[in-house]
């Protein structure tokens, strides 16, 4: 079921917003539609207070780390890759 939403704005930025769906060949109202779900998809998900608690959480265990082409020697080693016959 689709909504309709008012939004009131200056008649400088409404022709902003026109010049900018027209320059898309687009209406102003799918050009709305597709700025404000851009908008929405780029939003942070879930609270702060969630994201720090799972980097603390990751804090507390200990990691391999080395030199990024020692690692990958390593990863290709453990496959068998790069091995004499």
């Amino acid at each position: 079921m689709s909504k309709r939403l008012q939004v009131l704005l200056k008649e400088s930025e409404y022709r902003e917003i026109r010049q900018a769906a027209r320059a898309r060949n687009l209406s102003v109202a799918e050009w709305v539609r597709q700025a404000l779900r851009l908008v929405r998809l780029n939003e942070p998900s879930g609270s702060a207070d969630k994201k720090i608690k799972a980097v603390r959480a990751a804090l507390r265990y200990e990691f391999p780390t080395a030199d990024i082409d020692q690692m990958l020697a390593e990863i290709e080693r453990g496959y068998g890759v790069g091995k004499n016959p």
